[in-house]
């Protein structure tokens, strides 16, 4: 199963960045119907061919996702759409 794993820096406060990653979060369950809830710093997101979690470090955030069989078709777009909001939000 392919998957995504993308280490980010930040210097957000801890609760501007949480806010962030919410609004992150907002825009992909209206999108895509993505499922996303908070376990502490962790928000757990999933789908249908997709689950993962934005993990909320000190100066970092850490993307990982497994990918389904459709979705691991489109590995490099979907990395790259990561990365570009990731430098949008997060500088």
């Amino acid at each position: 199963m392919p998957s995504i794993d993308i280490q980010h820096p930040h210097s957000l406060t801890p609760v501007a960045a949480r806010q962030a990653v919410q609004e992150v979060a907002d825009k992909l369950a209206d999108r895509f119907g993505v499922d996303c809830r908070w376990d502490g710093d962790i928000l757990n997101f999933s789908r249908s061919g997709v689950d993962g979690r934005i993990a909320l470090l000190p100066h970092q955030l850490h993307v990982s996702a497994q990918l389904g069989f459709l979705f691991g078709a489109m590995k490099g777009t979907i990395e790259s759409e990561i990365r570009r909001v990731l430098a949008e939000r997060f500088g």
